[in-house]
Parts: C-alpha cells; sequence; structure tokens
C-alpha cells in the first residue's frame, strides 16, 4: 500500500513537470497574445514598419484593430473632457462665488471702519460735552459754597450786630431768603448737571462698546476676507491645473483624431474596388469616405447613382478634337462641341496627361439634348441610349449647355481641379483621378459638404442635391427618393425590385 501510495505521488510530480514545460509556455505565448500592447503597436511609425514586413491581409487587419483602439481611445478622451470641462465650468463657479463674498466682506468692512470713524468721533464730541459739564459742576460748587459760607456767617452774626448795621431786621430776614433761595436754586442746577454728566458718562460708555463690538467684528470679518480669499487662491490653482489638464486632453483628443483618420486613410488606399463595384462594395468605400467626411452615406450613393449608376455610365461620349473641344459619341457619330474650350478643355487634357490616359479614349458626359417643335420655342427632355442614341420624338434636338463631366461623381474638370489638394489629403493619391471610385466618392463628399449637406437634414440635403445639379430641384427629388431606396437597404438589409431598377 505504501509503495502504491509513493507511486501516485510520482505520477503527480511528473505531470506537474510535463505541464510545467510544454504547457505553460504556451499558456504566456497565447496570454501575451491576448494582451497586445496597442498603445506602441498603433504608434504610426510602427505601422509604417509593419506595412513593409506584413502580408497585405495582415497589414489590413492590424490597421483595422488600431483604428477600433483609436476610436475607443477617443470615446474615452470625449468623457474624460466633458468631465474635466464639468470641473472646470464648478471651478468657475466656485471662484466667481468667492469673489463676490471677499467683495462683500471689503464693502462690510469698510462700512464697520467708516462707522467706527463716525462713533470716534461722537465719543471724543460726548467726552468734551462731559468735561464741559465737569468745569459747570466744578463752578457751581465753587458758588454754592461761597452761598453756604455766606449764609453760615450771617447766622453766626449776634442780633445786637444785626439790629446795629442793618436798617432793619426785616431787611437782615429778606437777605437771608435771598440767598437760601439762590443756594436752593443752585442745589438744584448742580443735581441736574450731575445727571446730565453721568448721562453722558452712559453714553460714552455704550458708544465705547458698540465700537469694540464693531471692531470684534472687523476683525472677523478681515479673518473670514483672509480665509476666503485663500480658498478663491487655492480654486484659482485648482482650476489652472484643471485647465491644464483640459488643454491636455483636447492635445490627446486632437492626435487621436489625427491617429485615425491617418489609419483610415491608409485602410482606405488598401481597399481595391473595380471600375463599376458591386452595391456591396459601393457601401462599403461611401462608408470608408462618409467615416471622415461627414455626411450621410446614403445621400453620398444617392448622388453616384443618380450621376452615373454607381459607375456603370460614366460618359457617352470621347473628346477627339483638343482645341474646339468636339468629338464623337460612342456609337461613331460626330458631335461638334462636347466640353467647354476655353474653361475646362485645357484641364480635361492636364488631367488625362498625368494620369497616363489617351484623352480620345476617355468618355466623359455629352451636352444634354433637348428636343423642339419645328418653328417653336417648345422644349422637352430627350432620352439618351447606353451607346449615345439620341431619341426624340419631337422634330429635332438642340444642344443644351455643355458636357465634359468625369468619372461616377460627373465632376467637370474645372471643379475637380478646386478640389484636387483635397482629395489627395484624404486619399492619399498622388494624382486624384475622376474615374477611380475611391477618388470620385471622395470629391462628391467633399463637394457636398461644401454645399450644405453636412447637416444631414432633408432641407440641407435636398439644396446640395439642387446645387450639384446646377439648382434643379427635379434633380434634387429624385436624388431623395434613391436616398431612401439606400438607406432602407443599410438599415434593413433588402431591397424592393422598384429601388433595385432606381439606383442600377
Amino acid at each position: 500500500m505504501f509503495r502504491s501510495m509513493r507511486f501516485s505521488i510520482l505520477k503527480l510530480i511528473l505531470s506537474f513537470v510535463f505541464i510545467s514545460v510544454f504547457l505553460l509556455p504556451n499558456f504566456l505565448i497565447l496570454e501575451g497574445q491576448a494582451t497586445e500592447n496597442f498603445e506602441e503597436i498603433c504608434l504610426i511609425e510602427e505601422i509604417e514598419k509593419s506595412e513593409k514586413t506584413l502580408s497585405k491581409n495582415d497589414y489590413q487587419a492590424l490597421l483595422i484593430k488600431c483604428e477600433k483602439y483609436y476610436k475607443e481611445q477617443s470615446e474615452i478622451i470625449e468623457k474624460d473632457l466633458n468631465k474635466t470641462a464639468g470641473e472646470k465650468k464648478t471651478l468657475e463657479n466656485t471662484i466667481w462665488s468667492l469673489k463676490n463674498k471677499v467683495k462683500k466682506l471689503e464693502n462690510e468692512i469698510y462700512e464697520s471702519n467708516l462707522i467706527i470713524k463716525d462713533l470716534g468721533l461722537q465719543i471724543a464730541d460726548t467726552k468734551g460735552s462731559i468735561d464741559d459739564i465737569s468745569l459747570r459742576i466744578d463752578d457751581s460748587k465753587e458758588e454754592l459754597s461761597v452761598i453756604l459760607r455766606t449764609i453760615y456767617e450771617e447766622d453766626q452774626r449776634p442780633l445786637i450786630e444785626l439790629l446795629l448795621l442793618e436798617d432793619g431786621l426785616s431787611d437782615f430776614f429778606s437777605n437771608l431768603v435771598a440767598l437760601e433761595a439762590v443756594g436752593a436754586k443752585n442745589k438744584e442746577l448742580l443735581s441736574h448737571i450731575k445727571g446730565l454728566k453721568s448721562y453722558l458718562e452712559g453714553q460714552r460708555q455704550s458708544l465705547d462698546t458698540e465700537r469694540g463690538d464693531l471692531e470684534n467684528i472687523v476683525v472677523v470679518r478681515s479673518l473670514q476676507k483672509q480665509e476666503n480669499a485663500s480658498l478663491k487662491k487655492e480654486q484659482e490653482n485648482l482650476w489652472w491645473k484643471t485647465e491644464a489638464e483640459y488643454q491636455e486632453y483636447l492635445k490627446e483628443q486632437e492626435e487621436t483624431k489625427e491617429a485615425v483618420a491617418e489609419i483610415a486613410a491608409r485602410i482606405f488606399r488598401l481597399v481595391g474596388v473595380p471600375d463599376a463595384p458591386t452595391f456591396g462594395e459601393a457601401v462599403q468605400i461611401a462608408n470608408l469616405v462618409t467615416d471622415r467626411i461627414k455626411i450621410r452615406t446614403a445621400f453620398l450613393l444617392a448622388i453616384i447613382s443618380q450621376e452615373s449608376a454607381m459607375g456603370r455610365n460614366v460618359g457617352q461620349c470621347y473628346i477627339t478634337d483638343d482645341k474646339k473641344g468636339g468629338g464623337i459619341y460612342k456609337n461613331g457619330n460626330p458631335i461638334d462641341r462636347i466640353i467647354h474650350y476655353t474653361r475646362d478643355l485645357p484641364i480635361f487634357l492636364d488631367i488625362t496627361k498625368r494620369l497616363g490616359m489617351d484623352f480620345a479614349k476617355t468618355p466623359v458626359s455629352c451636352w444634354i439634348p433637348n428636343c423642339i417643335k419645328p418653328y417653336s420655342s417648345y422644349f422637352c427632355g430627350a432620352s439618351v441610349s447606353s451607346n449615345g442614341s439620341i431619341a426624340c420624338y419631337k422634330s429635332g434636338y438642340v444642344p443644351f449647355g455643355f458636357g465634359g463631366a468625369m468619372g461616377p461623381a460627373q465632376f467637370i474638370p474645372s471643379t475637380w481641379k478646386g478640389l484636387e489638394d483635397e482629395i489627395k489629403f484624404y486619399t492619399g493619391s498622388e494624382t486624384p483621378n475622376p474615374w477611380n471610385i475611391k477618388d470620385a466618392f471622395t470629391a462628391s463628399a467633399l463637394y457636398l459638404q461644401d454645399l450644405g449637406a453636412g447637416a444631414q437634414t432633408k432641407t440641407a440635403e435636398a439644396n446640395a442635391a439642387s446645387r450639384y445639379y446646377g439648382g434643379s430641384s427635379s434633380y434634387a427629388r429624385q436624388v431623395a427618393n434613391r436616398a431612401n431606396c439606400i438607406q432602407d437597404f443599410i438599415d434593413k438589409g433588402i431591397m424592393s425590385s422598384y429601388c433595385n431598377d432606381l439606383i442600377f
């Protein structure tokens, strides 16, 4: 039994060794793979290195991961920004409140000091009055003492003397009564003056107490002012720290947006689509475009559908005359003028030359034919077949405007030229190509955004669509119908036969 137990323990030890040697390293490898450091591997410099070392599929997968990482970081930063902005606002309110409290205390201290100063003057006046009254009391006491002494002396005189010296006894008694009356009056005045002095001394004491209380209040308010000023200073310092943090978040947000834009551009350049993409491919490329240029995907696709049936019809004419802009229809019929020969023809020739294309074999739009009755000014639209043949049930047709629009987005050369730098920025194309799906989608999105479609409202899109086609409300309504069909497909994944026929 003991040997059996020892054998079991030995098996456990060997099993642990096996797990440690063979399985643990693999587990660590898997764990390492599961915790990729996106902060490092998604740096633009590292991505540039990876482009040279990874296969196209692995590189695209890395870009998608990094795009997701940066978008998540952007959301986190946005939350931090909102939180910091709220903290800033709270601190600003606190600082404002403390500033007002300090100002209020300053006013109260100033007011109290004025009252204290006034009380000091009142106390000084009262003290002066008390001093005057004290002198009057001393004078009254002196006068009273003289009267009393005189009365006393009169009382001490012998009767015989009084009889000999005075005119009569009645005069003596009259003088004595007068002296006593003056003495009594003086006593009464002295008592009144003493009462007034006592009152004034009470007033002075009350004023002293009031001034002392106010001085104590001023001391307390001064301390409160210092405390609030100190707290205000602390809050201001905290605000500056919060502001620095907020600015740092803004910087991070900007850097993250730039990284997302750079990675999106790289993904965009990697995506390959044919000249005439399927609807799914068109949606994919439109999503990539509108992720960076903020217009509605369905609206962009509706414009492209309206203009060229998703790139399937990019023009029915070829320019063969590099001087006047004339050429031929696709069916070989001659056409004396296609493109505006001063405004657009030189730019068209330059674009095709830079792209290494034969301008005479590059399809562009024809001018728009209008049917006309003979000897009449009545015009109506004509139909043009896929081979360029014009069907007109009236007697004939006249040219309307100029053609020369290029590619899926149907830009005339002069308009395309004005957008080339922006197209380069978004697509990375050295020479933007009007017949390239990605470049065309980007150009259309940029132009529509400039026309106000970025607001993504029905009114804004209708106005943008109308201006895209030179001010046609009918064109705008057709684009809106197509956009509704495409939005339904994007939202629900289904498309009616009506919508399918309309879009393609």
